[in-house]
């Protein structure tokens, strides 16, 4: 790339055609999910969170607004894949649980998935990806706090 570009603007390319070439390599684990992509990606967020999310840490999450991932939320209420539960923290803001559909739904997304995971890590190598997770872990950390205190 041109000297023209600073470090963060060719970070910031990078991460962006990142972001294409791994929505590329699952297109069609997403699609044999019979779930659109922002469904998937929501179904996902609930069955790896630590403890039962709200649609709006979902979407601060992501990076995507909160009535997008509410409408995915209630669309996998729908199918029986994810409920909505109550919040001891907030009267107005419910949890979303996965279902045992949901669990089951994802997992056989993910074991789809480790197919080109393979594929990939054979040719990259897991160091170099958990390096890289590692650095972009302590970026977004710092974006965030940044974030964070643009809004104070």
């Amino acid at each position: 790339m041109s000297e023209r570009f600073t470090d963060f603007e060719r970070f910031a390319d990078e991460v962006a055609r990142l972001r294409g070439r791994m929505r590329a390599l699952f297109a069609d684990t997403r699609a044999e999910s019979g779930l659109p992509e922002m469904e998937l990606m929501v179904l996902t967020a609930v069955v790896n969170a630590a403890a039962p999310p709200t649609v709006a840490q979902i979407g601060r999450s992501l990076g995507h607004p909160r009535q997008v991932v509410q409408r995915a939320a209630n669309r996998l209420a729908e199918l029986g894949l994810a409920a909505f539960a109550d919040n001891p923290e907030h009267k107005r803001a419910s949890l979303i649980v996965a279902t045992a559909a949901g669990r089951a739904l994802k997992a056989a997304d993910h074991e789809r998935a480790q197919v080109a995971t393979r594929a990939v890590m054979a040719r990259v190598g897991g160091s170099a990806f958990a390096d890289a997770a590692t650095r972009m872990h302590a970026i977004r950390t710092e974006i965030e706090a940044y974030l964070r205190e643009r809004e104070r």
